[in-house]
């Protein structure tokens, strides 16, 4: 499994997060998420937390940034749902 972050990780956080373990946290808009590709052929784990929600799921792409960018997309959607819930 080929992994993919730029911060390390302590042994307090991987108990906290569960994919901690496969990567190092990425972070998007103070997001902090997991990507790392699994062993099925360009399919891609990922995880993030914002608050309280923990959000997890896999992604098909070719190239390491085209999976980067689309966890980041789904970052910004739930942030988006998360702001709309505060404003109503």
């Amino acid at each position: 499994m080929e992994l993919f972050g730029s911060t390390s990780v302590g042994t307090n956080d991987m108990l906290a997060a569960p994919m901690n373990h496969l990567a190092n946290p990425m972070n998007h808009k103070g997001v902090e998420y997991s990507l790392a590709r699994s062993e099925t052929p360009e399919i891609w784990k990922w995880q993030f937390r914002i608050g309280n929600l923990v959000k997890s799921g896999r992604t098909e792409a070719r190239l390491p940034l085209l999976a980067m960018r689309r966890v980041q997309l789904k970052i910004d959607l739930e942030l988006k749902h998360a702001g709309q819930g505060l404003t109503s």
